[in-house]
């Protein structure tokens, strides 16, 4: 079963957030992620969808509650805490 991850959050600088997030390949590859995609809301370029595929909802959760990720998200300066949504393929 493929599962999808939607997370949205702003962003305090695109620029220096999507510098942080390319950085990430490694970890994301080492993590399940198998696709992804940036996403920028017309209007507000601080506010940011991001979507990740998986194989499994397991190795989603994983890479979606590690630490390694929340302290890119620190790095990055996302602000608050991102809205996630997984959802499986249909």
């Amino acid at each position: 079963m493929t599962v999808t991850a939607f997370i949205r959050h702003s962003v305090n600088d695109y620029d220096a957030w999507r510098s942080v997030y390319d950085g990430l390949g490694d970890l994301q590859t080492g993590n399940g992620v198998t696709a992804q995609s940036v996403h920028r809301l017309v209007g507000n370029g601080n506010d940011v969808t991001v979507v990740h595929q998986f194989d499994t909802l397991e190795s989603a959760e994983a890479f979606l509650g590690s630490n390694e990720l929340q302290a890119a998200m620190r790095t990055g300066g996302v602000e608050g805490p991102p809205r996630i949504e997984i959802c499986q393929d249909a």
